[in-house]
Parts: C-alpha cells; structure tokens; sequence
C-alpha cells in the first residue's frame, strides 16, 4: 500500500457568488434593492439599459467657489429618465428598481412585466427601439458549490465518496443492522472517527497496543464505517453497520503498511466471522491459493455470507480469495483491468483513518474493497437475503462505464505467509459503482430520494 502522511489541518473553504448584469451593486454607488417577488419568480422581470450621456461638471481652475469635493456622484441624467418613462408607458412596465452604471455610460433598470404578458415578445420589441442600449431577462445564477451534506472537515476530500454519490445514498440507508467483519491487522479501537462497540477478536498475539496501532486494518475500517457529522475527519460508506474486527495479520516491519497473514490466523478469524453471523466479510488482502481457507470461505456463502475481496497486484482472479467465484473480486479503476468478472472501485489517493487518531492518504486494490463492502452493506440493508450475484450486478450495471485497469507490481512466489498488498498505478480513466442508482434500481424506485413516506 503506498502511504502519504495527512497532517489534519481543518481549514475553511469560501464560496463567493457574484451577480453580473446590472443588477449588481457598486460599493461606491447608491444602493438599489430588488422586491421580494423579483427573486422569487424572475421570469416576469425584464433588465433594460439606456444611454446616460451626462457632461461631467467642468473641473478647470476656479471653475467652482466649492472646490472639487462637491462633484456628485453619478446619477441618472434627464434624457436617461425620460427614455425610462416612455419605454414603459409604450411597452406597459412597471419601474421596480434601477441603477446607473458609472463604467458602461448607462442607466440600468429592472421593470416588471404587465400580468400575462410574453416576455420574449416584449424583449424583441424593446431590442428594436433605438431608445434601448441592451435588453435581457432577469437570470438567476447560482455558487458554483454543491451544498454541504457532512460537517466532516475532509468529506470535502473524499474524491471516491463523491464518485460513488454516497451522500445520495445515506438519504436512504447507511448500512444498520448489517455486520460487517473486517478480516485484517488489527485496528486503532480508540479512533474519535470509529463506532464504539465493535466486536473484536485478535488471532495473532494478545497485545492490545500492537492492536490498536495497526494502520492497515484502520484503514479499511474507516472506509466501510468511519463516523459522519460528528465534526471531524471523514465519512465511511455504511456508517451505521456493526463492525466486526479480527486481527489475523500482523505488520511485517516495525514501519509501514505492509502485513502478513497465514493459513492459521486466517483460518480462525473467518470461522469467527461465520460464528458470528457475519453478513459481509471484507479481505482486503490476495496470497496463495488454500485449500483450507477455501472451504471455509465457501461455508460463509453457504450460510448465506457475502465475501468482498481483493483482487491481487497481476489483476488476475488466480489467488486467494479473488480465485473463488463466488467471492465478489475488486480491483482499482485505476488500473487497466479488463476482466467483466471483477468488480472496480475508487482506488488511488483515498482518504482513511491512521492509528493515533490520525488521516492518511492510501492507494491500493484493499481500500477498493473496502467501499464495495460498504455499498453492499447499504444494498443488504434494504434486502436482507440478497446474493453475492444480485449485490455484483446492481453495482457493476450502476457505473456508467468500466473502469480501466493495469498491474502494478508482481507478487513473490508462493509462500505459507499471505501477504497483504496494495496496488498504485497511475490513474486512467474508469466509472465507480453509483450507490444511489443501484440502490434505486434494488428498491424499485426512480431514485434514491427519500418520499415523505420514507
């Protein structure tokens, strides 16, 4: 897994709207307001300008006994009103608001068209006196910012949670009453973005501290479920869900993202898995192919569990737990996979949780898989029996188009020892899952809006 170090900076970002046209209003002009029923419905307001040719007072020496701080401000001149008038005795306007405009030379006003009048009509007519300088509708404009769903200061980076329209989603569920186990290292149980809690169960040692400082599985954990609006950090894909948190890998240097797990602890943490009546199980990891782990993996989708796991750095489905067809196989959109049988998400740069209450920046195959557990928690949530099949094909006919993937690096050869890698490639071009559409198209509706009903 490739790693950059988040230092958490909570900054606020400022969205400025600016209203052209002559409706505007000049710091150093008089004030002129609009009524209330020009902003609620501006379809029956048209903006007119009109020349105001206005001769500046003459400044030369002694030219007045005031001196030069009692040169006006610029108004509307005479000719100015008195087109004004006319323009709407003769097209039957009502003079709402006006303004003149010192740098373009004109007198701008907004007049309220006559009840049942054509706007479209009235405006070509008025572009063809020659008393009119410019004539338009009153537009609208918006901020070019989309409304904030969380109050988490990084939502705002969570690139992948904007793909997948998660904040669409959580309308209608996030995930409650759905357990979900994270077959992992161990995870930082103290982390203020984490549910409390969660069942745990630790395969490897017994060390509390070596548990909670396990960044990989902290990871994973803060995509499927990391706490929204609570005024910190990030939001998770399936917030609501019970986490069921297994250690059966361990970091295989003191530094680092890499870990390691075997046939034992796997073995052990996926029986517990299926013990506890886990509806997904989440292995973000690839290793060789095990006969034992395979047995086990397909009694979990025999007692009616769905396994998500990661496809490994060749992007082939040869290796646990990819090589098992009914485990639902994701890759990185940014990588060049063309295999309709795996299942692509979010992958590059996505932001997650760090052991000592911190955020980092993570790339890889697992944080992937990470956020197809959490959409099919949001799937199983509104369908409790739905199948590994039914979940892969809401998700894989949601995204628009197939993301494009390509191998990253080689794993070593075979080995009793299952390592935990993480692709990074540079980014192509690829689609995310929509939660919002497959959960619309699960649920039968035509989108994922909650009714008042709901």
């Amino acid at each position: 897994m490739n790693i950059r170090r988040f230092q958490p900076r909570f900054g606020v970002i400022a969205a400025l709207g600016m209203l052209g046209g002559c409706s505007a209003q000049s710091a150093l002009s008089a004030r002129a307001t609009l009524p209330t029923a020009a902003l609620v419905a501006p379809q029956h307001y048209i903006v007119v300008t009109v020349r105001n040719p206005i001769d500046p007072p003459s400044l030369h020496a002694a030219s007045t006994t005031r001196g030069y701080d009692g040169v006006g401000a610029y108004q509307a001149g005479s000719s100015a009103r008195r087109a004004a008038r006319a323009l709407a005795t003769k097209y039957h306007l009502q003079e709402t608001s006006s303004w003149p405009i010192k740098m373009l030379g004109v007198h701008c006003l907004v007049y309220a068209l006559a009840a049942g009048a054509d706007s479209q009509q009235v405006v070509a007519a008025l572009a063809r006196d020659s008393r009119v300088e410019s004539v338009q509708p009153l537009q609208n404009f918006e901020t070019a910012t989309a409304p904030a769903s969380y109050n988490d200061p990084y939502a705002s980076l969570q690139r992948n949670v904007q793909q997948m329209a998660i904040d669409e989603a959580h309308a209608l569920t996030r995930g409650a009453g759905v357990r979900v186990a994270v077959i992992d290292t161990g995870v930082d149980l103290d982390h203020p973005d984490l549910p409390p809690h969660a069942v745990t169960g630790n395969f490897v040692d017994q060390d509390r501290r070596a548990f909670d400082e396990d960044a990989h599985g902290t990871a994973v954990a803060g995509i499927i479920a990391a706490v929204p609006n609570n005024g910190i950090g990030i939001v998770g894909v399936a917030p609501d869900v019970q986490l069921l948190l297994y250690k059966a890998c361990w970091h295989a240097a003191e530094s680092g993202i890499q870990a390691v797990c075997n046939t034992f602890t796997l073995a052990q943490a996926l029986a517990a898995a299926i013990d506890a009546r886990a509806d997904i199980i989440n292995l973000s990891l690839a290793g060789p192919s095990d006969p034992l782990l395979t047995r086990l993996v397909r009694r979990a989708v025999q007692s009616g569990t769905i396994v998500v796991g990661a496809v490994p750095p060749d992007g082939l489905r040869n290796d646990f737990p990819a090589n098992i067809p009914a485990v639902i196989a994701v890759d990185s959109i940014e990588n060049d996979n063309t295999d309709a049988s795996i299942l692509r998400a979010p992958g590059r740069d996505v932001i997650s949780l760090a052991p000592e209450g911190h955020y980092d920046f993570y790339s890889g195959s697992s944080l992937a898989t990470a956020e197809v557990s959490g959409l099919v928690a949001l799937l199983r949530a509104e369908r409790r029996h739905l199948s590994a099949p039914e979940a892969a094909l809401l998700l894989t006919q949601s995204a628009p188009a197939s993301a494009s993937e390509a191998p990253a690096e080689t794993r070593s050869s075979a080995s009793v020892a299952v390592p935990v890698t993480l692709m990074s490639t540079p980014p192509t071009q690829g689609a995310a899952p929509n939660a919002c559409v497959a959960l619309a198209a699960l649920m039968h509706r035509p989108d994922c809006r909650p009714r008042e009903s709901d």
